[in-house]
């Protein structure tokens, strides 16, 4: 009776197909050199005097304490005082192959 139960159970279960999900990486940056972001260990003040006022300034968040200052190329996060990862924005390769996927 169980192995009739497990067929019909198979049987009317219907097949799964799975979606192939393209996301562009896009123009990743590509004129702004990850040399030429701030680098590990660097302070906010040099990060200041060197790229200017961040577009926008994130409030600590966490303990220890995460800002994250937000330029328009990229983003710089801070643990206190220095810094701990710089990351450029994502930027799309072709405004056209956006707009296809929405």
């Amino acid at each position: 009776m169980h192995r009739f139960a497990l067929l019909f159970t198979l049987l009317i279960t219907p097949p799964l197909f799975a979606d192939t999900l393209t996301i562009p990486l896009g123009d990743q940056g590509a004129d702004i050199d990850s040399r030429n972001l701030p680098q590990l260990g660097q302070s906010k003040r040099s990060v200041l005097e060197r790229f200017g006022l961040a577009d926008e300034e994130h409030k600590p968040v966490g303990q220890p304490p995460i800002t994250r200052w937000d330029y328009r190329e990229f983003s710089v996060y801070f643990e206190y005082d220095h810094v701990i990862n710089s990351v450029r924005q994502h930027r799309p390769r072709h405004l056209d192959t956006v707009k296809e996927q929405q």
